[in-house]
Parts: C-alpha cells; structure tokens; sequence
C-alpha cells in the first residue's frame, strides 16, 4: 500500500514576505511526524485568486490530504473556501451553529459582529464545519469532494492558536488512526557552541547513532541538536551518549530554552536573580518574564540605556561613567553588583555594548561586556559578536543567560 501523500498550502501575502514566517507548515509536519506520516509537499501562496485556484487544483490532482492554512477571515482578501467551492463546482451554504458561535463569540465581549463576520459561516456543500473554540472562522472538513474520490481537504484559520486547537478537536481523532509507526524526537539544546563546531563534534556519535534520523537548528539564540526515530529506546541510547560528550554545554532536553534552563537551575537552588542591562535594551528581562512561573527565581531589574539612568537607577557615580566609559568592563561590573546589591539577588546579570551601527567611544560594533556578581564574586568577560544591531543584541542576551547557567551548575557540582 501506498503511503499517504500529504500536502500543506499556507495562505497568505505576507508570507512572501520578510514580515511573517509560515510557522503553521512546520508545527503541522512535527504533528503529523508524531503520527507516523509525512508531507510530500509544502506551498506558500499570495492572496490571488487565480494563484490559489491553480495550487488547489494541482494539490486536488495528486495529494491524498490537503492541509490549508490561512484565508477563512471575514475580509476582502479571505477566500480560501470560495475558491475550493468554484473549482469542484458546488455553492456555499450558511451553516446555523457557525453563526451562532460567531454571535456568541461577540456576545461574551458586549460587542456587535459586523456583518461581513457572517461571511465566516458560509461552507462548502458537501463539507462539514469545524468549530472554533478560540475565534470565528470555523475550519472545514470536506472528504471525498466531488470528482475527487479518496481525497480529503482539511483548511485551518491561519492564527496559530485558533490552527492548533482546531487540530487537536478535530484533526487528530480523524488521522491517527492513517498513520504508521509514530516517530519519537530526542531534542538536545546546547549553549555557546557554534553550529559548525557542534556537527564537527558529533559526527562520529551521530554516526555511530545511524539508525536515527540527526537534524542540527541554529539560531540567534541556541543551538538545537534532533534525533528522530520510531523506537524510542534506541532515542535513549542516544541520550546517555550525548549527554557525557556534550556535558556543561547541554543547557537541556526535552521542551525548553535557555531561560528556561537558568530559572529551572535557579528555582532548584533557591536561588534569585537581578539584571542590569544596556544595549540589550531589556531583552533578558523580556526572555525571562516570557516563562510561567519566572517570579519564582527573577526578582526583577533596570535598563540602564543612558549614562544619566546608570547614575540614577543604580547609582554609578560620574567619575567611573567618565574614566572607563559607559561601554567598558569596569561598567559592566559595577552594574551588576549594583542591581544584585540593591534587589537583594543571589546573581546580579549585566550587559554594556555596542549594537551599532556607528563605534561608541573605543568601542567598535559588536563590543559586548557581561558581568555576572554571584556568592563567589562577579567575573567579566568582553567578546565581539557579528551582526546587524538585531543580531548582536540578541547573541548578547543569549551569551548572557549562558554565562549564568554556567555559573549555576558549577556551583552545584
């Protein structure tokens, strides 16, 4: 018996942009790889009519399941459905329990849908509705359509929320019993080693672990080293050799990131943390705060940006400011020992540095100066980082959170 081919077609102009990334296909293809099935094909595509109507009508030639994303909106550029309605021929239809979940849906929020909303229950011939439970545009389900035997079309609202409940309601209960043998991911997280560096390193474990599918992510901010495999043992395997090989560079398995790796540390140990940062503009604070449960370990800190908040918020007397610079080491460490000071933290993080895009003082672009103050006394490090402002802002914060896991675990050894 054939496999199943499956494709995916993400909706929308701006996906052909820089602005949006299709973030849908590749949290559809994991979902799908958990039932043991894979996509053959994936397609962005513009909101035209004629573009969508001639992708649909080569998806609906020679795809088993088509997967869309994207265009069930209530505005002018939506038309997902109109289109696939016209190409097989059959009318749109109002279904009753759509419109009522869409009036309930403004109800709930003492507004009144406007009348283009409606458009949002209009459905197929044929096809049946997928209720949404977090917005208004129902999803579809329509098998067997006309002329097209044995084919299934399942389209999803592009909002990734809406998208991903829609899935696990509807879609999963209707594939899980079409897949094969369900492949498993190890997922390795490593901090402070290159891309290049981490593939040099492995190659002969990963070789020795052939059986497994190995896959290397790099991206600002981590680097992710995957297995994928149907047995979950041999995954295991995997694991208890990778860990030793990798060792104080494996921030962590499974889910996670690095924020999450220092405040899990951090929370293990009772322990709390302060930042003081500059050119990082509250990036670390951001990252941090982005976890459930952070307040547990993350008392809090300052963006420092100018030389005048320095001196105010954490008191940095002008002669220092003067003499080494607000890009300096010596800056670096009094802000850390000043925030860990002032919010009572066992760890006070600090970043100064040059994000660009002209030198500030002596210090070129991609100047970056950490300082970590903790119960054995702070430590500095300066390093360049390559990049746009963007890039060298991010790789900072990254290298930051780095130094503290770092730091954490060797004093839990």
């Amino acid at each position: 018996m054939e496999p199943m081919r499956i494709e995916c077609i993400a909706i929308g102009t701006e996906l052909l942009t820089t602005r949006r990334l299709d973030t849908n296909s590749v949290w559809l293809a994991e979902r799908l790889a958990e039932l043991g099935l894979g996509l053959s094909l994936k397609t962005a595509v513009g909101d035209s009519r004629e573009d969508l109507a001639e992708v649909f009508r080569a998806a609906l030639d020679r795809s088993d399941l088509i997967l869309t994303t994207g265009g069930l909106g209530p505005t002018f550029d939506d038309f997902t459905k109109e289109v696939f309605a016209e190409l097989l021929g059959v009318p749109l239809r109002e279904d009753a329990p759509s419109r009522a979940d869409i009036l309930a849906f403004y109800e709930a929020r003492k507004r009144v849908p406007p009348p283009a909303n409606f458009k949002q229950a209009l459905i197929p011939a044929g096809a049946e509705a997928l209720r949404n439970q977090v917005g208004t545009a129902p999803g579809v389900f329509w098998e067997d359509p006309p002329g097209h035997p044995g084919t299934r079309i399942l389209m999803f609202p592009g909002v990734p929320r809406e998208m991903k409940r829609m899935w696990e309601e509807h879609a999963l209960p209707r594939l899980r019993a079409q897949g094969g043998r369900p492949v498993h991911t190890l997922r390795m997280v490593v901090g402070g080693v290159p891309e290049s560096t981490l593939d040099q390193r492995t190659q002969e474990l990963r070789e020795r672990h052939g059986q497994l599918e190995w896959t290397i992510l790099a991206s600002l901010t981590q680097v992710e080293l995957l297995a994928r495999g149907d047995d979950p043992a041999a995954l295991d395997r995997a694991r208890a050799d990778f860990e030793p090989l990798l060792g104080a560079d494996l921030a962590c398995v499974g889910q996670g990131n690095l924020e999450e790796a220092v405040l899990d540390r951090l929370k293990a140990r009772g322990e709390t943390l302060a930042v003081a940062e500059s050119m990082t503009g509250g990036l670390l604070a951001s990252r941090l705060t982005a976890v459930p449960g952070a307040s547990a370990a993350f008392l809090g800190g300052a963006t420092v940006y100018s030389a005048q908040a320095k001196r105010a918020l954490l008191g940095l007397d002008g002669p220092l400011l003067a003499t080494e610079g607000t890009v300096s080491e010596a800056t670096s460490r009094r802000l850390a020992e000043a925030v860990q000071g002032r919010l009572g933290a066992t760890w006070g993080l600090a970043v100064t540095g040059n994000a660009g895009p002209g030198a500030e003082g002596d210090a070129p672009v991609g100047t970056v100066h950490l300082a970590l103050a903790g119960p054995g006394g702070t430590e500095t490090h300066t390093f360049q980082v390559p990049g746009d402002r963007n890039e060298v802002q991010l790789r900072s914060a990254a290298r930051a959170l780095d130094l503290l896991r770092r730091a954490v675990e060797a004093r839990s050894r």
